[in-house]
């Protein structure tokens, strides 16, 4: 006996019953009732119609999330969240506004009363403050020290004071290079009261943001500054990418190395014992550093652009 699906008739029953079902919300024992079917038929109808094509489902949105890209990449590194923007690449300026204004809105829809927010330095965290509208009241701390750049972004505590100032809430901040000569320099800085103070607030932070370098020339501003030495100790170690100064491999294992010392910066332990952190990369030679990052179960979000979001799936 030929299949009843096939035929011309089972082909416009099929159709009629996932019209019911998909557009009019009608319920599997409505339909059964209408057409005369038990409801596992109308079950069996339903899944048929799927699987031969004659219905398709499309998840779409017209704006500038690329929804697909950030379900895949959600799904692949288990992310509290990801948000793919659809957005030209060709221009580095333009692109990390379209990011910042991306992790803004995110950050803006995502945070609570109850949450303390960290900021490490990033020129992609700069530009997600830039946008970030005022928030609740939020304490925010500041997470790693000073990298001045000539004519660059804002610094680290320029950041967590203009978003303190916007919402309202505390801003704990330290006047402290990120990198020093020397790690006996490093502990006496850690233990001036500001710094002191500001770290003492890491166990409360809930949410924060951070960027990702690649350890490579022009991929990592902390890789562009420091010594030929530095940059060649941590290749030696395997280093692959820098998440704020926190140094990971290419599976994602935290590396300590002597760099790590003379840093005056969040850590990978107290990292880890943040509950989100979103990071904000750009750039495709950066897809290595990214899956190392979502590798290393540091970071809980991404916020980026849907070439790299391709080069990291692809990987």
């Amino acid at each position: 006996m030929a299949d009843d699906r096939t035929g011309p008739a089972g082909i416009v029953l099929s159709a009629s019953v996932a019209r019911r079902f998909y557009l009019d919300g009608r319920s599997k024992v409505e339909i059964a009732d209408e057409f005369g079917l038990s409801r596992f038929k109308v079950a069996r109808l339903l899944d048929a119609a799927r699987e031969s094509g004659l219905v398709r489902i499309e998840i779409r949105h017209e704006g500038e999330i690329d929804v697909e890209s950030s379900v895949r990449l959600r799904d692949r590194y288990g992310l509290q969240h990801a948000v793919v923007v659809d957005t030209p690449d060709d221009d580095v300026a333009s692109l990390r506004g379209h990011l910042g204004r991306a992790a803004a809105q995110l950050l803006a829809e995502v945070i609570t009363p109850d949450d303390v927010l960290g900021l490490a330095w990033a020129r992609a965290v700069s530009a997600m403050a830039e946008a970030l509208p005022p928030l609740p009241g939020t304490p925010v701390v500041q997470l790693t020290g000073v990298l001045s750049l000539p004519g660059g972004p804002d610094t680290s505590v320029d950041v967590v004071r203009g978003v303190a100032r916007a919402s309202g809430g505390a801003a704990h901040v330290f006047y402290a290079p990120f990198t020093v000569p020397d790690a006996a320099t490093a502990r006496a800085l850690r233990q001036q009261p500001e710094v002191a103070s500001a770290f003492a607030q890491l166990p409360l932070v809930t949410k924060a943001v951070a960027g990702v370098g690649q350890w490579a020339p022009g991929q990592s501003t902390l890789y562009d500054v420091v010594s030929d030495e530095d940059r060649a100790a941590l290749h030696r170690l395997g280093v692959c990418a820098d998440v704020s100064g926190v140094f990971l491999s290419a599976d994602g294992e935290p590396v300590h190395a002597e760099l790590s010392e003379r840093m005056i910066g969040i850590s990978a332990d107290q990292m880890r014992e943040i509950p989100e952190v979103v990071v904000i990369p750009y750039g495709t030679a950066k897809a290595c550093a990214v899956r190392a990052a979502l590798r290393s179960g540091l970071v809980g979000g991404i916020v980026t652009h849907t070439a790299l979001a391709h080069a990291v799936l692809e990987g």
